[in-house]
């Protein structure tokens, strides 16, 4: 198996933990541990009009897309499906991680580790789909 394949297996998985743990406290009602950044900048993006998109939850949609992705590579690893099946998810999470990105940066001000964990992923994935 192609260490980049490897690589997107892997850190969808990552993804996929890093977007049920946002989920959890999303159903909890309480806060994600802000990790490497004040409490308070966790809960200002947590709580801002651009932590939904059309609705649904960022953390939703961002399992959704990590959820494809690791089926969608498990299915061209059995070549069941060619790989730009798989480069389109990944392209368009990057997309959003790095929207998302520049929200927090310029607009919110403020970080959430779980976002930039996210953000990582994405760019993860997207060298990896390159060099497959």
């Amino acid at each position: 198996m192609p260490t980049s394949l490897i690589l997107i297996f892997i850190f969808s998985i990552i993804g996929i933990t890093d977007t049920l743990y946002l989920i959890y406290h999303k159903i909890k009602g309480t806060e994600v541990a802000c990790i490497f950044f004040p409490p308070e900048w966790c809960r200002r993006v947590q709580q801002s009009k651009y932590s939904k998109t059309f609705g649904i939850p960022n953390s939703v949609a961002g399992l959704v897309m990590y959820l494809v992705i690791f089926v969608l590579a498990i299915l061209y690893f059995y070549s069941i499906t060619p790989f730009w099946w798989l480069e389109i998810p990944i392209t368009i999470g990057f997309l959003f991680a790095t929207y998302f990105t520049y929200i927090q940066a310029f607009v919110l001000r403020a970080f959430c580790t779980w976002c930039v964990l996210s953000a990582i992923n994405f760019v993860v994935l997207m060298i990896a789909s390159f060099i497959l």
